[in-house]
């Protein structure tokens, strides 16, 4: 029977040094659970949310799906995110695309991944390409098109965030809650702000 005792190994020595810097840390993290933030990006093996940011276990809810798409029918996405709002009480979303996302290159070169449930789920993504497409064509090389559209799916799934009745309400209750959109360069590990910052409906972007 194969049970990955490689990954068990690594857990016991994780936890044992986690112990060693602070002994109170899992009774501490047992009890409670209080993130200010509310994380949703890319299921990419590559950007783990937690440790790009220096966040320890129980500190960030985090979210994630294949280029960090929100709809608005995605039951997975939206009870995680009410539950963060409403139960969690998070002052923050975050929503972190990244460079380089095989997703997003997919969607780009509109053949899909040969994937029954990945090709479908990337349409909304071709439909961020479609929208943009005059930007998009402009630009001199594939490259410089993926770069962009990863851009501009995170400040698509910004806007979505923010239609959300869970967002809407929020706002409407006067709930301190700010939406962002942030992207992440595997190449040297450092995120960038997209300047998409939302602290209320009516500063969602068009």
């Amino acid at each position: 029977m194969r049970t990955l005792s490689d990954l068990f190994e690594k857990n016991q020595a994780w936890a044992t040094e986690m112990t060693r810097v602070d002994p109170a840390f899992f009774e501490r993290l047992a009890h409670q659970q209080a993130p200010n933030y509310f994380w949703i990006g890319c299921s990419d093996s590559r950007v783990p949310a937690n440790q790009i940011v220096g966040l320890l276990p129980g500190e960030m809810f985090v979210h994630r799906n294949i280029a960090n798409v929100v709809l608005h029918d995605d039951p997975s996405c939206l009870s995680a995110m009410q539950y963060a709002v409403d139960v969690l009480g998070v002052s923050d979303i975050i929503v972190c695309g990244h460079y380089g996302c095989g997703g997003v290159g997919a969607a780009l070169d509109d053949d899909g991944v040969g994937l029954g449930y990945v090709d479908e789920w990337l349409t909304h993504i071709q439909k961020v390409r479609r929208k943009h497409g005059v930007e998009l064509d402009a630009l001199e090389d594939q490259a410089g098109r993926h770069h962009r559209l990863c851009e501009l799916n995170v400040i698509e799934q910004v806007r979505n965030v923010c239609r959300t009745t869970i967002v809407r309400e929020a706002w409407d209750r006067e709930q301190p809650l700010a939406v962002h959109g942030w992207i992440y360069d595997i190449a040297d590990g450092k995120l960038r702000d997209m300047n998409v910052t939302v602290l209320g409906e009516e500063e969602c972007p068009e």
